[in-house]
C-alpha cells in the first residue's frame, strides 16, 4: 500500500490539522516556490543578512571572498540553526504542540545576537505566517498568530516556513529545500548589488551552494533542540557596525 501524507484540511473552527487525502505535489511545490519568490511580499530582499556590513568592512571583496562567506558561515548557519529549527518546529505544528512550538520562536530570537537580524526575523517569520493564514485560508495559521500575539512569541522565518509547510501539506524534506533556496539566493542577490557579481557568477555560486543542500538537510533533520545553533562573531560584528553604517543598501 502506498504510504499516505499528511495534508492539512482543517474543520471549521477548529485549528488542528487532521490526517485526510494525500496532498497532490503540485499544490505544495508550488506554494513553497511562491513563497521563495523575490514577489512573495514578506520584505526578505530587503535585507542582506550582514553581507552588506562584511562589505563595508572589505572582509567579502569579490567572488571568491564571497564564495569562503558562504560556505565558511552562511551554509553552517542554515545546517545548524535554521533548519534544524524549521523541522522541529514542523513536526510541532504536526500535533500541534503549542509549547514547543513557542520556545522555538523564543530560541530563534535568541540566536540572533544583533538587533536587526532579530527584527529582520521577527517582521518577515511574521509577515509569512499573516500570509498563510490570509491566503490560505488557514485555521493552524490564524490560531498560530492568536496565540503568538497573546504570548509575545517573536516571529521567526523557520518557524513560519515550517507553517507554511504544514499548510501546504509539503514533506519536511521539501520544507527544509525551500529554507535553503530562499536563505541563499536572497543572500546572492542582495550580493549582485554589492560587489562587481554578474547574474553568471551568482548563479554559478548558488549551484555549487544547493548541490551541499541535501548533505545539510539530512543531518539538520537529526539534529537535537538543545544542539542547535551557530555562533560567528566576525559576522555579528560586522552586523552590528552596519546599523549605524553612513549609508547603506539593505536594512541588515
Amino acid at each position: 500500500m502506498a504510504a499516505r501524507k499528511i495534508s492539512i484540511v482543517e474543520s471549521a473552527g477548529s485549528s488542528a490539522p487532521r490526517r485526510d487525502e494525500p496532498a497532490n505535489p503540485a499544490l505544495w511545490v508550488c506554494g513553497l516556490l511562491q513563497a521563495g519568490d523575490s514577489f512573495f511580499p514578506t520584505g526578505s530582499y530587503a535585507h542582506s543578512y550582514g553581507l552588506e556590513g562584511l562589505v563595508q568592512e572589505g572582509v567579502v571583496r569579490d567572488r571568491a571572498t564571497l564564495r569562503d562567506f558562504i560556505f565558511l558561515s552562511a551554509l553552517p548557519a542554515l545546517g545548524h540553526a535554521e533548519l534544524p529549527l524549521a523541522a522541529h518546529a514542523w513536526r510541532a505544528f504536526g500535533a500541534p504542540d503549542w509549547t514547543e512550538i513557542g520556545e522555538l520562536c523564543v530560541l530563534s530570537s535568541a540566536l540572533r545576537s544583533t538587533r536587526e537580524a532579530r527584527m529582520a526575523s521577527e517582521n518577515i517569520g511574521r509577515q509569512r505566517a499573516e500570509l498563510a493564514a490570509n491566503l490560505r485560508d488557514s485555521a493552524l495559521a490564524r490560531e498560530f498568530l492568536r496565540r503568538s500575539t497573546e504570548h509575545h512569541w517573536p516571529g521567526a522565518t523557520a518557524v513560519s516556513a515550517a507553517l507554511e509547510g504544514r499548510v501546504l501539506g509539503a514533506p519536511l524534506p521539501a520544507i527544509l529545500a525551500g529554507v535553503s533556496y530562499a536563505s541563499l539566493a536572497s543572500l546572492l542577490s542582495a550580493a549582485m548589488k554589492l560587489l562587481r557579481l554578474g547574474q553568471n557568477g551568482a548563479q554559478s555560486l548558488l549551484t555549487e551552494a544547493l548541490a551541499t543542500a541535501p548533505k545539510f538537510i539530512a543531518a539538520a533533520e537529526q539534529i537535537p533542540r538543545n544542539e542547535i545553533g551557530w555562533f560567528n562573531p566576525w559576522l555579528d560584528i560586522a552586523a552590528a557596525r552596519h546599523e549605524t553604517a553612513d549609508s547603506r543598501m539593505f536594512i541588515s
